[in-house]
């Protein structure tokens, strides 16, 4: 038996294709179904089960389309009751795999009701465990995305599951979806796989012995839940169509009551945009971020640079659900009017001591509670679209921004000059750096 792992690194989850004599079990795909199918043709693989652990909230699964796609059989947990045909798993009854491999679903509820592991036997020994968003490293999965009326009721159950996943076997490998990076944890995850022996060794959430102790700690200091995951549940319930195409035309102009999106580099985009634009650097969670900052599956055209590739971030927005980019545009002409400034730690410390600075920190709630700077304003960057910019911001004056590597501050800078302000942000670091040169400064 061999498990390859697929990282999605921008959505902090996991993939799984679990290969024996030549048949292959694929676990919680992504849509983008061709990487998967690639390495399975690469090693002579015939994919005989898909294998869904629950219905995501975090991505469109791409279960369905692999099984059309290779005659898989393709299992979900009998409480999903999905739109579409699949064979459902029932708690304990197992699922022969051929040749000696056999997979038994375990019901798991927490992170969602319906939730299943699966646990690998091969010749009648358990091998391996695909545990979803239930025991993940170092933690466990959420249970308040579906929303806070059922959260510590899911909190229950899912510390039962998690003490019935640790009583397996110690030697049993562990493959969970959720991982370091995802909104779907209730604490910041780990490494990427495990093992049985080192969870009850090494993780929190097993060290509480009180179910209604771990609920507290389960839901004491939550994540906020991005915009686009109210989204993801009912499609993976009705199903999705085949991915669309990647390759997107190269466009001269912007389409009409389309939203534009730049993925550009910082350094570009603080030369100009395009007026009414925002810009979200391409890098591996660009879609999380536009799927979270743009009104869901309105048409987009995007705008690169003459020699960047689009089609990754066309993937990752795919990978949502969002199949409405309408192209790219490479040449702004004398259009791009909306600039600011980008500043390293040393300028920013230099500009924040001026009388006319304001300073705002656009991280997470968790992240100020740890480290924050007397005097900021605070606004978690997809609060300036919910909520608007903060009335407290001067627009006459510059406003210093920060985040905790620069990433979260430069699009927040692209929505500050939109609006008319005149942004400058720290790049390459953090609140945490600019509070620790301030107490060198001062000590100087």
């Amino acid at each position: 038996m061999d498990v390859i792992s697929f990282r999605t690194p921008g959505l902090g989850d996991q993939t799984y294709l679990l290969t024996h004599e030549g048949k292959g079990v694929l676990v919680d795909p992504q849509r983008d179904i061709d990487r998967f199918l690639r390495v399975a043709a690469e090693r002579d693989v015939e994919l005989r089960l898909v294998l869904e652990t629950h219905l995501h909230n975090d991505y469109v699964s791409g279960g369905e389309q692999a099984a059309l796609r290779t005659g898989a059989e393709l299992v979900l947990p009998a409480a999903a009751a999905p739109a579409y045909r699949h064979t459902p798993a029932f708690h304990l009854e197992d699922i022969d795999g051929g040749d000696g491999l056999t997979l038994r679903p375990v019901h798991t509820p927490g992170h969602t009701p319906e939730h299943t592991s699966y646990l690998v036997f091969v010749d009648g020994e358990p091998a391996a465990l695909f545990s979803g968003g239930s025991l993940l490293v170092a933690s466990a999965g959420r249970p308040d995305l579906l929303g806070p009326e059922r959260a510590r009721s899911l909190a229950r159950l899912q510390y039962g599951s998690l003490h019935r996943l640790a009583s397996l076997p110690p030697g049993i490998g562990l493959y969970p979806t959720h991982g370091e990076g995802s909104f779907c944890t209730a604490t910041g995850a780990g490494r990427l796989t495990s093992s049985i022996a080192a969870e009850r060794d090494g993780n929190p959430m097993l060290a509480i012995d009180d179910p209604e102790e771990f609920a507290d700690a389960l839901l004491a200091a939550p994540m906020p839940v991005p915009t686009f995951y109210q989204h993801m549940g009912p499609a993976n319930t009705l199903g999705v169509p085949p991915m669309p195409p990647v390759r997107v035309p190269v466009l001269d102009t912007v389409p009409q009551d389309t939203q534009v999106v730049d993925i550009r580099p910082r350094q570009a985009q603080a030369t100009g945009m395009l007026p009414g634009s925002i810009g979200i650097e391409l890098d591996v969670d660009f879609g999380s971020w536009a799927g979270w900052l743009l009104p869901y599956a309105e048409p987009i055209t995007l705008v690169a640079e003459a020699d960047q590739d689009v089609t990754e971030a066309v993937t990752q927005l795919a990978q949502i659900g969002i199949d409405t980019v309408r192209g790219v545009v490479r040449d702004l002409g004398g259009a791009a009017t909306q600039a600011y400034e980008l500043a390293e730690l040393d300028v920013f410390v230099e500009r924040l001591a001026q009388p006319d600075a304001q300073f705002l920190d656009v991280r997470m709630h968790s992240e100020r509670e740890r480290i924050r700077l007397p005097g900021a304003v605070e606004r978690f960057l997809p609060d300036l679209i919910k909520q608007g910019i903060p009335a407290e911001l001067d627009p006459e004056r510059p406003v210093l921004v920060a985040c905790a590597s620069g990433r979260r501050a430069n699009i927040a800078a692209g929505l500050l000059a939109r609006e008319g302000y005149r942004p400058l942000v720290l790049t390459g670091a953090g609140v945490p750096d600019v509070v620790a040169a301030l107490h060198r400064r001062q000590a100087a």
